[in-house]
């Protein structure tokens, strides 16, 4: 930080006063402070070009954004010419990466209100206290696999992600529009997703790729058949669904707690393309899902969700018919009721797209008292993967970037790096007894939350009968036109992948689910099934 000699403030106050008094004030008035500048520029964000005039990035003056130094009129250019510089330099370095999954996507802002009593009954965090609370909210919706250049309508999963900025700090909630996943192995995603993107060779999508990973994994069944199906094409990004998948815990002031997953449920229902109307969406605007959120708000006709929690206690949770860490398994409403708590309305758009949506980072890993993570192993994966994918695309201090910022102070000792935009002043940056920093009330003991049982192993799930399980009630609970649907939809994306013995692997596991549906698939893809 640049500051100012003392002798010049003391010689500028000496000139200015008459008095001892006088050259102090004046003096303090002298003083440098840093974030006039960055006030200053936030008071002029939203104004329009017309009340401002051009200047270099260091608010120089400039007589116009097109000039630049030359010899003569035909000559070459000069380095002095430091607006062309600035343009062509920055120019190439505009965009941060790309999200590795989840790259094409939509935002906007909005709140949380709490509509019953339901979520304070099960977890003391501030923002489920008091019916008709609101709290700020910033969400993005996008798809998964694809480039930030993807169509919106592509067959994928989507993302629902919604930062809440309680008075306890941001609360990131990032759900899929299914209620299961492809794995439950965490150590598969990375493989996974390999699976899903372009072609080292070829660089285009290989459906001898896709479907290899999918056939050689059964696990991954149920969420196969709800992508091929037309839940796998939604219509934009409003009418759909949203699932946390992963398993909680919700706990109270007194220690008790229970599992907890969370559901949201479009209030404007749910939306499908089949794979014709998505082929069509995706050619004559491939950015639908982006248009249509936005010119949704800017009607005023605001998308809202009914968020919904599902609890069991640790006994209900032991003699349940699943794994409740298993994400490839979803909790049924028949099995675990649907408690409604609430309700999130967007209905705001973005002034900016990059510093509201493109800078949005998402990290589940820390949540106010009363939420609390589970021993769910993808979820364990995600509480690092999450925060460091931030890191790596948009800085280690990317909490402090607007869009990101808690409401509420914060105190601690991580310091410096990167555009650190607040570096916490004078205060001690390590836990001094000098300068002792208040410690918050631990409000309940956690220490028996989990008892370790036995030592660390080295373990990968192995499919069973029961993967099948939920897959086949998904078919079953298929009406005749989205089963017809599912299997030409399987035909058309299985019949793209050329290695026959990965259609034959991948048409046993559809067999394995009814044996109607895979003889109907196995005569779509041209294989004999034994």
């Amino acid at each position: 930080m640049y500051r100012v000699p003392s002798f010049i403030l003391l010689c500028a106050g000496l000139a200015l006063a008459s008095s001892p008094g006088e050259a102090k004030r004046d003096a303090d008035e002298l003083r440098y402070n840093m974030y006039t500048a960055t006030d200053n520029q936030d008071a002029v964000v939203n104004s329009p070009a017309s009340d401002l005039e051009f200047t270099l990035s260091g608010g120089n003056p400039y007589p116009h954004p097109f000039m630049t130094d030359r010899l003569g009129t035909n000559g070459p250019l000069l380095l002095s010419g430091v607006n062309l510089i600035e343009h062509l330099s920055h120019f190439v370095r505009e965009r941060v990466p790309e999200r590795t999954v989840h790259a094409k996507g939509a935002g906007a802002h909005g709140y949380f209100e709490v509509t019953t009593e339901l979520g304070a009954k099960y977890s003391m965090a501030d923002v489920f206290s008091g019916v008709g609370k609101k709290t700020p909210v910033t969400a993005r919706m996008s798809t998964i696999a694809g480039n930030l250049g993807n169509p919106d309508s592509v067959r994928d999963l989507r993302g629902l992600a919604f930062k809440l900025r309680t008075k306890q700090g941001i609360l990131d909630w990032v759900w899929l529009n299914h209620p299961v996943f492809w794995l439950r192995d965490p150590v598969k995603f990375p493989h996974f997703i390999h699976s899903q993107k372009r072609h080292p060779q070829t660089y285009v999508t290989n459906y001898n790729d896709f479907w290899d990973y999918l056939s050689s994994n059964p696990e991954s069944i149920h969420q196969t058949l709800r992508a091929m199906s037309d839940l796998g094409t939604p219509y934009g990004f409003r009418h759909m669904n949203g699932y946390s998948g992963n398993t909680f815990r919700a706990v109270k002031e007194d220690g008790s707690w229970h599992y907890l997953k969370i559901t949201a449920l479009a209030d404007q229902g749910v939306r499908n393309n089949t794979l014709a109307e998505a082929i069509a969406q995706g050619g004559e605007n491939p950015d639908f899902g982006v248009t249509d959120l936005y010119d949704a708000i800017a009607a005023g006709d605001y998308p809202s969700w009914t968020v919904y929690f599902q609890v069991m206690t640790p006994s209900e949770a032991e003699k349940f018919k699943y794994n409740i860490f298993d994400l490839t398994k979803e909790w049924l409403p028949e099995d675990v009721p649907l408690q409604e708590i609430g309700r999130i309305t967007l209905n705001q758009n973005p002034t900016n797209y990059f510093a509201e949506v493109e800078q949005v980072g998402f990290d589940p890993a820390q949540m106010p008292p009363g939420l609390e993570a589970t021993e769910d192993p993808t979820l364990q994966a995600r509480l690092f993967a999450y925060g460091d994918a931030q890191r790596y695309r948009i800085g280690i201090n990317h909490k402090q970037l607007p869009v990101n910022c808690p409401l509420n102070p914060v105190a601690n000792f991580l310091r410096d790096g990167a555009m650190a935009f607040n570096n916490q002043g004078s205060r001690p940056n390590y836990h001094s007894t000098l300068d002792p920093i208040k410690l918050p009330i631990r409000y309940y003991n956690d220490d028996n939350h989990t008892i370790w049982v036995g030592g660390a192993v080295k373990f990968l799930s192995q499919p069973s009968e029961i993967d099948f399980d939920q897959a086949r009630g998904f078919w079953h609970r298929l009406s005749k036109r989205d089963q017809d649907h599912l299997v030409s939809n399987v035909i058309a994306h299985l019949g793209l992948a050329t290695n026959m013995e990965i259609r034959k692997k991948q048409v046993k596991l559809f067999t394995h689910v009814n044996e109607k549906l895979g003889k109907r698939i196995a005569k779509g893809v041209n294989v004999t099934i034994s």
